[in-house]
C-alpha cells in the first residue's frame, strides 16, 4: 500500500484558483508520513489513507482561506495567526506551509500533541511555526495573547458560540475568526450572531461548500472583531462549553 498523496493539481486549480510548488507538495507529503508515524503513539487523527487526508485536512484547511483574498490578503503581508486546538496541526500547518510570511501559533492543551508538532515544524523546517500549551480560556486572559492576532482559526466540533469565546478575545481589532464548520442552521446562526455581539464582533459570512472528492458539505464562519471584547471574556475553562452565550 502506498501512502504517496495524490497531487490533484487540476483540482486545487479548479476549486481554489491555487496549486501547491513542487516544494509545498513535498512539505504535505513529509506531513503525511510524520503523522501516520506519529499515530502510532498519539491519537492524532482516524483520517490517515491518503485521498481522504488531502480532501479532509488539506484541501479543508486551505479551502477556509485561499478563496477569500478580500478578507486575507494580509495573510501574505505577515500576518499574525492562532489555530486553537490545532490537535494534529490542521488547520494551522497547511496554512504555515503556504503562508510563509506569516506567523502561526499552534494552540493546544495537550502537551504530548504539541510535542508531536515541534517535531512536525522541525522536520518541515517551518521557520514561521511557534507552539503553545495551554487552555484557549486562559490563553484568552493573558495579556501577551489577548487582542494580539490577526487571524484566529478553530475546527467546530463542539458548540459554535464556545467557539466564538475562545477566538474573538484573541483578536485585534477588524482581525477575523475563522470557524470551520460541518454542517450548519439558521437557527444556529441566531445563537451565533447573538453571542459574536457580547464579545465585541459580527458574523461577516457564512459560507457553504462541498467538498472536491466526496460532495461532503462544509461550512466556513467568518466573524470579524469589530470592538474590545469585555474583559469578563473569555470565561474560566469549561465554561464557555457548559453555558454557552
Amino acid at each position: 500500500m502506498t501512502n504517496l498523496l495524490p497531487e490533484m493539481a487540476q483540482i486545487w486549480q479548479q476549486t481554489l484558483k491555487w496549486q501547491p510548488t513542487d516544494e509545498q507538495q513535498t512539505q504535505f507529503q513529509q506531513l503525511h508520513e510524520l503523522i501516520l508515524e506519529g499515530n502510532r503513539q498519539l491519537n492524532l487523527t482516524r483520517i490517515t489513507e491518503p485521498q481522504e487526508f488531502w480532501e479532509k485536512h488539506l484541501w479543508d484547511s486551505l479551502r477556509g482561506i485561499i478563496p477569500q483574498q478580500q478578507f486575507i490578503s494580509s495573510l501574505v503581508a505577515g500576518a499574525s495567526v492562532v489555530d486553537i486546538g490545532t490537535g494534529a496541526g490542521f488547520p494551522g500547518v497547511p496554512i504555515a506551509i503556504v503562508a510563509p510570511n506569516s506567523t502561526i501559533t499552534l494552540l493546544d492543551s495537550t502537551r504530548k500533541k504539541i510535542n508531536f508538532l515541534e517535531q512536525v515544524v522541525s522536520e518541515l523546517a517551518l521557520a514561521n511555526v511557534k507552539t503553545l500549551v495551554g487552555r484557549a480560556e486562559e490563553i484568552g486572559q493573558q495579556t501577551q495573547h489577548r487582542q494580539k492576532y490577526d487571524l484566529a482559526l478553530i475546527r467546530a466540533v463542539g458548540n459554535v458560540s464556545a467557539c466564538a469565546e475562545y477566538t474573538l478575545p484573541l483578536l485585534k481589532q477588524g482581525g477575523l475568526a475563522i470557524i470551520y464548520r460541518g454542517t450548519w442552521t439558521e437557527a444556529e446562526t441566531i445563537t451565533l450572531s447573538n453571542a459574536v455581539q457580547q464579545l465585541g464582533g459580527e458574523v461577516e459570512l457564512i459560507q457553504q461548500f462541498t467538498t472536491p472528492l466526496t460532495n461532503s458539505v462544509r461550512h466556513c464562519l467568518y466573524l470579524r472583531k469589530i470592538r474590545n471584547t469585555p474583559t469578563k471574556f473569555p470565561r474560566t475553562v469549561g465554561i464557555p462549553t457548559q453555558k454557552p452565550l
